[in-house]
């Protein structure tokens, strides 16, 4: 889908490092998943071929083929990005990798938004909060672009916006 007009160039696409917040860093888990795929192959391949459980060696392989590109699809963006914030003049998104889902949120329905120096807290007109992590964004530029992008349509759409000191912006 084509996005046309001034839209174009109002959209925000920023792209997230999600090893950022995992317990094991992208090395470790690939380390990992590459010494587990080892270990199966050499079972696999070294086996005696009249052991009756074999299968379970295929079994074993497999895991890890499929291990191995879950890890590949959760931390790089070989297959696309996977892990993004979006900003548009009409909603915010916020994905975590492929697997997880997307927090979308609606511009109309924004009462309030609170910028601190790694988050948003966004308050909705029917008083529930939403906490957008900031953490996971790759490049301090990207980070000040988001925030840049809020402030534009705190104006545009007449929401409260206050930075992490508490004064009004």
């Amino acid at each position: 889908m084509a996005v046309s007009g001034s839209s174009a160039r109002s959209t925000l696409i920023v792209q997230l490092s999600p090893t950022r917040n995992a317990k094991l860093s992208f090395t470790v888990q690939l380390i990992l998943t590459l010494f587990w795929l080892a270990w199966a192959a050499m079972l696999l391949f070294s086996a005696d071929r009249t052991y009756e459980q074999s299968y379970l060696y295929y079994a074993f392989f497999g895991l890890a083929v499929i291990f191995f590109f879950y890890v590949i699809l959760q931390n790089t963006s070989i297959f696309g990005v996977q892990s993004y914030i979006e900003v548009t003049p009409q909603y915010i998104v916020q994905k975590f990798g492929v697997f997880r889902t997307k927090h979308i949120i609606q511009i109309p329905d924004i009462a309030a938004v609170h910028i601190t120096p790694l988050a948003l807290r966004v308050t909705l007109k029917d008083g529930d909060q939403v906490y957008l992590d900031l953490k996971q964004v790759r490049k301090k530029r990207d980070l000040n672009r988001i925030k840049h992008k809020i402030r534009d349509l705190s104006e545009a759409h007449q929401f409260e916006l206050t930075d992490n000191v508490g004064n009004n912006v």
